[in-house]
């Protein structure tokens, strides 16, 4: 592996006075970077980023799915619309609470590891092994107990491998650069999304195929990463954890960080409303738009691509634009004003020509999103030495929505959808409300512009 910054006994690069407060809240093992990330880190950073999320987006968008629909065709589960939305958010909803688990647990951990390796490398290959594994049951899985076991198997290790992978921005990445890279990360990340669908949609009578050769190909660029990040190794041994220490784990207190809160709760609420709608696009498309069964995958595939062809010019340029400004908020807030108003039009479209144009301007809106509010975020964590631990905690706003949205979804659905599931009034617009309430709490941010 690559050759690792400072020194694991005595005094690393980046070392400042402070750090030798070890155990309180003020110690810095590290100084933020000031100096240009490597091209090669930033070029794999990107690549692994990609197929990741070719590997886990797919599966998660259209594998569920057709999972569902496999289980279903063999009587594993119930063959009716409300069926199909019960089975989506248990599985849904399971396997993100494990996600939620994992990314915070293990954002922690990597910032206190002591590897000679670093901090990072060895979570971040290993996960990405777990979440293979867990595939393998999900293509196999023969029940609905099956194949939920296998998806959060899949979650707890693609968040064990996120959460320092992610972390990795903040310990390499100047701020100068933030608004760049990560722009280009979500744009890796999106691309990743449509490479996953169309190999969902390609494969569809091949769930192997599916759920796990991407996933092998992930573990590859994983190593890869692994050998050009130029990964930190911790001066000294962390004290052992108090109970209140391990506790704040999944916490950073919003009387201390009132910006960071701020930017939690948006994260949260415009995930609730994305995850509102994709964890229940098969059941809409089957019986709101009336598409046939067959025609899903490829059209989720189509959809994708327009969506993610708007995404990719808007994220750039925001991202571009954010660090020439050197303003992020207004960003952020109107890119998720415009993401609630999207999610609202979903209930009033009737024909598939008016449901691509929607998921074009959704994905303008959310490319302006993921343009600028990774670089927002990192802008006001509280401590650089904790930064896997805090953006696992700002991790918990990806991860908790996916397991609340299919729940509470699914009581919606159930109590307002019909006979059938096929009316989408009431869940749509309570997910529209919460996109307008996270624009609203970006405001009171004050580290940022």
């Amino acid at each position: 592996m690559s050759s690792v910054s400072g020194s694991a006994a005595g005094n690393p690069s980046g070392m400042t006075a402070a750090s030798r407060t070890i155990g309180s809240h003020e110690h810095h093992w590290f100084s933020e970077p000031t100096e240009p990330a490597k091209k090669s880190f930033v070029f794999w950073l990107i690549v692994a980023q990609f197929i990741f999320f070719v590997a886990l987006l797919g599966p998660a968008i259209v594998g569920i799915g057709l999972k569902i629909l496999d289980l279903q065709h063999t009587g594993a589960v119930e063959n009716t619309g409300a069926g199909l939305n019960s089975a989506q958010a248990i599985l849904g909803g399971v396997g993100a609470l494990f996600a939620t688990l994992a990314n915070v647990v293990f954002g922690r951990v990597s910032d206190r590891t002591t590897s000679r390796w670093g901090r990072r490398r060895i979570w971040i290959v290993l996960g990405t092994i777990i979440m293979t594994i867990g595939f393998v049951f999900m293509a196999t899985g023969t029940s609905l107990l099956i194949a939920t076991v296998g998806w959060a198997i899949a979650q707890l290790g693609a968040n064990m491998t996120l959460a320092p992978f992610v972390a990795t921005l903040a310990d390499q990445v100047p701020k100068f650069q933030r608004g760049k890279i990560t722009a280009a990360l979500g744009i890796a990340q999106n691309a990743g999304i449509v490479g996953g669908v169309y190999v969902a949609g390609w494969f569809s009578a091949n769930l192997f195929i599916v759920f796990v050769i991407p996933s092998i190909l992930a573990i590859g660029a994983m190593i890869v990463f692994a050998f050009v990040l130029p990964d930190k190794v911790l001066p000294v041994k962390p004290p052992r954890m108090t109970f209140g220490e391990i506790l704040q784990t999944i916490w950073v207190s919003p009387v201390k960080e009132p910006d960071f809160a701020l930017a939690w709760w948006s994260r949260f609420l415009i995930t609730f409303a994305s995850f509102g709608f994709t964890a229940f696009r098969f059941g809409y498309l089957i019986n709101h738009l009336k598409v046939p069964e067959k025609e899903i995958g490829l059209l989720i595939a189509n959809t994708t691509l327009v969506y993610t062809g708007a995404l990719v010019v808007t994220a750039w340029l925001a991202g571009m634009l954010s660090d020439r400004i050197g303003k992020r908020k207004v960003f952020v807030w109107v890119a998720t004003a415009l993401f609630a108003v999207g999610t609202f039009a979903l209930i009033f479209v009737q024909d598939i020509p008016s449901y691509y144009v929607l998921e074009l301007f959704l994905g303008a809106a959310y490319g302006i999103y993921v343009g600028v509010d990774l670089a927002l975020v990192i802008d006001v964590l509280p401590n650089p030495d904790d930064s896997g631990k805090d953006l696992g905690v700002l991790n918990i706003a990806n991860a908790l929505p996916q397991t609340l949205a299919p729940m509470i979804g699914g009581f919606v659905l159930l109590a307002t959808g019909g006979a059938n599931g096929s009316n989408y009034t009431v869940w749509f617009t309570l997910c529209a409300i919460a996109g307008l309430i996270g624009a609203v709490v970006i405001f009171p941010i004050k580290k940022v512009r």
